[in-house]
């Protein structure tokens, strides 16, 4: 499948869920239909996401309806799997925690707003005997040792980070001058991050430097600002420090936490006319950025495997949810976690991603 197609699809997929309530709710689809007392028993799995209009949380999303989709036909089972917007408000999401639960569904999974709600959702979900997937956003250690049946899908921060800055390490040992421009043997960056206080971002951006100051090159911190994960917000910030033409001048390097910011990067660039990018590098390897890198605009990104943390997420709700064994539904777990790999996505293998 070429990259463009691919893409669209993937788009057009997360497009789907625009608004902020989705249901699958799907017939079997098999041939010889079997008795009705040999049918399962649908199985209904509540998920609150914190943004939906993130675009790898919309992509997440898409592909969790894409594994029921598949399970239902598999298994010959009714499957109902409402995925609600938390629209960035914790009370709002509480409120629809609280009626996953009302409702008796089988499972419900959680990206957070606030990491620190955890609590009040896992012992809302301990009282009603309903067992709880957190994905993305990494509930802290104390409230994951409140309830047996409290799960965490997502992937290492700190691996993410540090992917990220090999990604400008390899430049910088490839050809030192297309990375330290101004050749003072040092390289003067920027970050836009995350929300402050959230662990992927705290934990991303002390990586990627570390990254570069163990491969033994000399770094300069010109600006940090948060973008909260958003495009608009990362590209208002960059056009604030290219305006500084002192600041921008001397930018070598744009670490990014997520794509996201990485593309408000170079929308603000372009927004300003100006032809030559700094090198510019983000985490997740979305559709976009993945056009970003082929276009030149984008030197790398860290591949999030968003399909199979879906894959994880869904498995661990069906399992729970028709108890069935959760180590043997999803091999990966740890206890009570699922760690994803990460992977570097350059120029150089970006192509691979349409595989």
């Amino acid at each position: 499948m070429q990259g463009g197609t691919f893409m669209k699809a993937r788009l057009r997929a997360a497009a789907l869920l625009a608004g902020a309530f989705c249901c699958l709710l799907l017939p079997s689809g098999c041939a010889d239909k079997p008795s009705e007392s040999m049918t399962p028993d649908p199985i209904r799995i509540g998920v609150t996401l914190y943004r939906q209009s993130d675009t790898f949380i919309s992509l997440l999303a898409s592909d969790l309806l894409d594994c029921a989709k598949a399970r239902e036909t598999q298994d010959n089972v009714k499957i109902t799997l409402n995925i609600l917007d938390g629209t960035g408000n914790q009370g709002t999401q509480n409120e629809q925690v609280d009626r996953f639960l009302a409702q008796g569904y089988d499972a419900i999974c959680v990206n957070e707003v606030d990491r620190t709600a955890a609590s009040v959702i896992i012992d809302k979900a301990r009282a009603a005997d309903i067992p709880v997937i957190f994905f993305n956003r990494e509930p802290v250690g104390e409230d994951m040792q409140r309830w047996q049946n409290v799960y965490y899908v997502g992937s290492d921060p700190r691996e993410a980070g540090d992917m990220q800055g090999r990604i400008v390490v390899d430049l910088y040992d490839e050809n030192p001058a297309s990375v330290d421009r101004n050749g003072d043997g040092r390289i003067q960056y920027v970050i836009l991050e995350g929300e402050p206080g959230h662990q992927d971002a705290t934990l991303r951006t002390e990586s990627c430097i570390a990254a570069l100051t163990s491969a033994g090159i000399d770094v300069e911190k010109l600006a940090s600002e948060p973008a909260n994960w958003q495009r608009a917000q990362a590209s208002a910030k960059m056009a604030q420090w290219l305006a500084d033409e002192e600041l921008r001048d001397r930018i070598e390097v744009i670490f990014c936490n997520n794509d996201d910011m990485a593309l408000g990067a170079i929308d603000a660039y372009h927004a300003a006319e100006i032809s030559e990018l700094p090198v510019i590098v983000g985490i997740d390897a979305t559709p976009p950025a993945l056009l970003a890198i082929q276009d030149g605009s984008l030197a790398g990104t860290v591949r999030n495997d968003a399909q199979g943390q879906a894959q994880a997420i869904f498995d661990l709700a069906y399992a729970l949810s028709t108890g069935a064994n959760p180590q043997e539904a999803v091999p990966m777990l740890e206890g009570q976690y699922v760690w994803a790999p990460h992977s570097i996505v350059t120029i150089g293998n970006v192509m691979q991603e349409y595989d």
